[in-house]
């Protein structure tokens, strides 16, 4: 799964993602930066939906 880090200013792999919930309810992947262990989001989808 990829997500955009904004330290390395390009798609990444991430590393370990979780489903987890914004505090209004809405669904997010966490994650950390494979490379330079920033953290990753991506906004609205889970990781069923992510394929």
């Amino acid at each position: 799964m990829q997500a955009y880090c904004v330290k390395c200013r390009e798609k990444r792999d991430m590393s370990s993602p979780r489903d987890e919930q914004t505090k209004n309810g809405k669904p997010i992947i966490k994650g950390t930066c494979g490379v330079c262990n920033t953290g990753l989001n991506i906004i609205g989808k889970t990781i069923a939906q992510m394929g």
